[in-house]
């Protein structure tokens, strides 16, 4: 099958000229045959992850389910109508199998496609025509990207499943074509892998600074100073200072492998001492403690970077640390953090199994 080949993702720049063609069907008459409909959905997390065959077979009828393996979110889909029924059943099921919901939240006038309505061959060629594109435009994004997907193969996979999922998103109706709308996507997506492995708030104060400090180069041919950059962004110096140390702990934590995984592992610079002074608990003890709770934190080995459990738990690792040697309780940190405490809990309990099991070892 042969299709007109576009270079941009924004395929804007080919008005004028014939329409692409994908699986022998101009692009436009491939969306017609799959149009995005409005639909009512339930998102949400888990504690556990849930089994998705046994979930799939208790569904009500016209009611499916997805999982975002890489935000471990949960997508429930049904009628215009059935948003509360859903969230109910949900929790109802979740419950019954000893799974407690996290953030579970109902929302109406959801407009999506599925995918798999459209004709293989349109998708297939499509899919083919883009990810090359897509590659090539994200190597304004390279060093992010192998931060969180370093595999070339997970990397294909990963945009493959972004160009699905811009597939179910796009409406057509709206006028604007296919490829831009993906490039907008690719460029939301690619930061979300920095929010969702280190916390939303974390990873958008570094973005922040990162913009500012850029365009203060670009303005005056130096990097500002610590009052200039506080002035530059709105910020009190003290604002600043405190986000400052946020990014210096995820920058720290975003290299983690393992503590123990040989002579050449990422070493981690832990905060000062003087935030965990030695009257709250011996200097041996807190240091052992400090190791055991970083790597309790670290990517488990095994997972891919993609997964939950291939990223470091940088927000498990800012509510024990803080909440054990910082002072501060989960009210305050969750309120610092801009994240729930319910989310924090999440996150610290996943420390808390891989800790116990760590210092067991440390023990023997």
């Amino acid at each position: 099958m042969t299709h007109r080949s576009a270079t941009p993702v924004d395929d804007t720049a080919a008005r004028g000229r014939a329409p692409l063609v994908f699986g022998g069907l101009p692009e436009a008459e491939g969306w017609a045959l799959a149009p995005i409909t409005s639909r009512d959905r339930v998102h949400f997390r888990t504690d556990r992850e849930l089994p998705l065959a046994e979930l799939r077979r208790d569904l009500p009828d016209g009611v499916t389910v997805s999982y975002d393996q890489g935000e471990g979110l949960y997508r429930v889909d049904g009628v215009p109508g059935t948003a509360p029924v859903l969230a109910d059943w949900v929790r109802t099921w979740c419950a019954g199998h000893g799974t407690t919901t996290v953030g579970l939240r109902a929302e109406t006038d959801v407009r999506r496609r599925a995918p798999r309505d459209l004709p293989p061959a349109f998708l297939d060629d499509l899919c083919r025509h883009y990810l090359p594109v897509s590659l090539k435009r994200l190597h304004r994004n390279a060093s992010t990207l192998r931060l969180h997907v370093p595999d070339p193969d997970d990397l294909t996979q990963q945009v493959s499943e972004w160009i699905l999922k811009a597939v179910g998103q796009f409406d057509e109706g709206k006028g604007v074509p296919f490829g831009a709308f993906l490039a907008t996507q690719l460029s939301k997506w690619v930061h979300d892998l920095g929010r969702n492995a280190h916390g939303r708030t974390a990873a958008d104060t570094e973005h922040r600074q990162q913009k500012a400090v850029a365009a203060f180069l670009a303005e005056h041919q130096r990097r500002p100073t610590e009052k200039e950059l506080a002035a530059y962004m709105g910020q009190s110096v003290a604002t600043l200072r405190r986000n400052s140390q946020t990014v210096a702990t995820l920058n720290g934590l975003r290299n983690l492998q393992s503590l123990d995984g040989g002579p050449d592992a990422t070493e981690v610079m832990l905060p000062d001492t003087a935030e965990a002074p030695d009257e709250i608990m011996g200097e041996a003890e807190q240091t052992l403690l400090s190791h055991a709770l970083t790597a309790a934190c670290a990517p488990e080995p095994g997972a891919r970077p993609d997964q939950r459990a291939g990223q470091p738990n940088v927000l498990g690792w800012a509510t024990w640390y803080l909440t054990t040697w910082g002072g501060q309780t989960k009210t305050q940190l969750s309120a610092d953090l801009g994240t729930s405490v319910r989310n924090m809990n999440v996150h610290a309990d996943r420390v808390e199994r891989a800790l116990r099991s760590r210092l067991a070892e440390l023990v023997d």
